[in-house]
């Protein structure tokens, strides 16, 4: 999942500001909807920004509705570097401070039940979160590891997707 609409959620009441576009009620209806789905059937969940940030919304968390410094320019993807918790999925997968292609300005503010930071800004701003008791491989990044050279968090859905298919898939 991904997308850069803004997702409205903000201590339970919706918020439209200056920096923040008109709401996307259908859109966040169906993907909230597509996050349940996939974590009720245990299958690998990995959001990529705006999923990040429904994926903590559809668990209760909330979100900072405007952050600074995390776009470079409109339309213009930025790179920043992001430092892993020891100990998370994320940090199994890519253990050193990395530098990752980023376009968001909303931010995870209280995480939803059952997630866990797994990587920060510089700035603390929550970067990736985990659910590490949930059903399979649950990870959100707020960066777009599709727009980067590194496929390690990539490659990892790809391996956690192999890991749970059934043994007769046929097509």
């Amino acid at each position: 999942m991904q997308g850069d609409e803004e997702v409205r959620k903000v201590a339970d009441r919706p918020l439209i500001g200056v920096s923040t576009g008109p709401p996307a009620r259908a859109r966040d209806t169906w993907e909230l909807a597509l996050v349940a789905a996939a974590l009720d059937a245990h299958v690998p969940l990995l959001g990529i920004c705006r999923g990040m940030q429904l994926l903590n919304v559809a668990l209760g968390g909330t979100l900072v509705q405007h952050i600074g410094g995390h776009v470079e320019a409109v339309g213009v993807i930025g790179r920043h570097p992001v430092r892993p918790v020891p100990g998370t999925l994320y940090a199994g997968v890519v253990p050193e401070e990395a530098s990752v292609p980023t376009y968001h300005h909303q931010a995870v503010d209280r995480l939803g039940t059952g997630l866990t930071a797994s990587a920060h800004a510089v700035d603390g701003t929550v970067e990736a979160v985990e659910l590490p008791s949930g059903p399979g491989w649950v990870l959100g990044v707020q960066w777009h590891p599709e727009m980067g050279e590194d496929v390690r968090v990539m490659r990892a859905l790809v391996e956690a997707a192999g890991a749970t298919a059934p043994e007769s898939a046929s097509c």
